[in-house]
């Protein structure tokens, strides 16, 4: 319909779409509008070509567009982005949207500053800041005062977790929101089913080993080293730890368990599309990143009621009560992993416990909570 309005959402790459935006176009859909999506599909995403093709596909059988936007993740790579400002610029001029999603530091950097140029109304979601307890002096000085200038130019400012939340209200956007992550269909996790017996013969792990689950990219951020390190020094062959993931340390984190003398404990296993399954012939869900907004594999984890070893940072402080439904371990204190590793392995009537307590509280955090707050928003 040539009537009908329309919206964008904006991110840096394909993943940022893929994972954190599915729901929100098919919403926008619901609630009448024509959606627009706008990304670097090319380079920078965490996505497989494939990945990216079937995302394509996907937005096409919705009957969504799509454009190109070549987007540098840096935001201080100011002449490659001055390319994707005034990509955004021409498709907001011509299309006219009744408002536009943001997503990502430069994608809710050029998005409202294009926002403003063309008076078009403008939500951002931040999906964690790059300033918070703990951060590096450097992200404060670069992120914190290009955010705070950029929120009096923000309709909406989204926020995922307390701690981003509360400093935001102290910004000049017209209004914050907390909305609890992009949600987790609870459901989906509680129909699964598995043979755990041909699943671990699958995946190459005895059928008596105590499985140590990590999901997320091989990169720094995610610190899946001291993981490495700490079952190392747990001296129990009995421990396998599975990483679900792919990125530029796969080699290095080979070499290091190698290294170890527990080569044949780790398992890089890459992407997956299983995680339900796998998380169902794990033991513990261990988590040990230095940085996350609100993490979507600790919930999934939570909703398959696993059990929790996990930073003491934003975002997982929001999800894991400490001794309730796991335990907050500081991000490189490899020896309060073992710790805790080791008392979960000797007990089994714990790890029950704990697993429970996630199952219900995920709830809280179910994608039928969320769509209903994007859903006010949105209106």
């Amino acid at each position: 319909m040539d009537n009908q309005k329309k919206v964008l959402i904006l991110a840096s790459v394909a993943s940022m779409i893929d994972q954190f935006n599915m729901s929100n176009i098919k919403l926008l859909i619901d609630m009448g509008y024509k959606v627009h999506v706008a990304c670097n599909f090319v380079e920078g995403s965490t996505c497989s070509d494939e990945q990216i093709k079937k995302l394509q596909h996907i937005l096409e059988s919705l009957d969504v567009n799509y454009y190109q936007i070549d987007f540098k993740r840096n935001v201080m790579n100011i002449k490659n982005n001055i390319v994707a400002y005034k990509q955004v610029l021409n498709l907001m001029k011509q299309n006219k949207y009744e408002f536009a999603h943001c997503h990502s530091p430069i994608g809710g950097v050029i998005g409202r500053l294009v926002g403003k140029a063309t008076k078009t109304k403008v939500i951002y979601t931040a999906h964690g800041f790059h300033f918070f307890k703990g951060a590096s002096l450097v992200n404060w000085l670069i992120y914190y005062p290009i955010e705070k200038w950029l929120s009096r130019y923000t309709d909406v400012l989204i926020t995922i977790n307390k701690e981003d939340y509360e400093r935001a209200k102290g910004f000049k956007a017209k209004r914050v929101e907390y909305v609890p992550g992009v949600g987790i269909d609870v459901d989906k996790y509680n129909i699964v089913e598995v043979d755990r017996k041909l699943k671990r013969k699958e995946l190459n792990l005895p059928q008596d080993a105590f499985v140590v689950l990590s999901v997320g990219e091989l990169n720094k951020n995610k610190n899946h080293e001291v993981l490495i390190r700490a079952i190392a020094k747990t001296n129990n062959t009995k421990i396998h730890y599975v990483i679900c993931g792919q990125g530029q340390l796969k080699e290095y984190l080979h070499g290091l368990s190698k290294e170890l003398g527990i080569e044949n404990q780790v398992h890089l296993l890459g992407f997956r599309k299983d995680i339900a399954e796998i998380c169902r012939v794990s033991d513990v869900f261990v988590f040990p990143s230095k940085r996350e907004g609100l993490p979507v594999s600790l919930m999934e984890a939570m909703a398959c009621g696993l059990p929790v070893v996990c930073s003491r940072i934003r975002g997982n402080v929001d999800l894991i009560e400490d001794g309730k439904g796991g335990y907050l371990v500081e991000p490189d204190d490899v020896e309060r992993f073992v710790k805790k590793i080791t008392e979960l392995v000797d007990d089994s009537r714990l790890r029950s416990q704990l697993g429970r307590f996630n199952a219900r509280r995920i709830e809280t955090y179910s994608v039928n909570n969320v769509l209903l707050d994007m859903q006010k928003i949105y209106k």
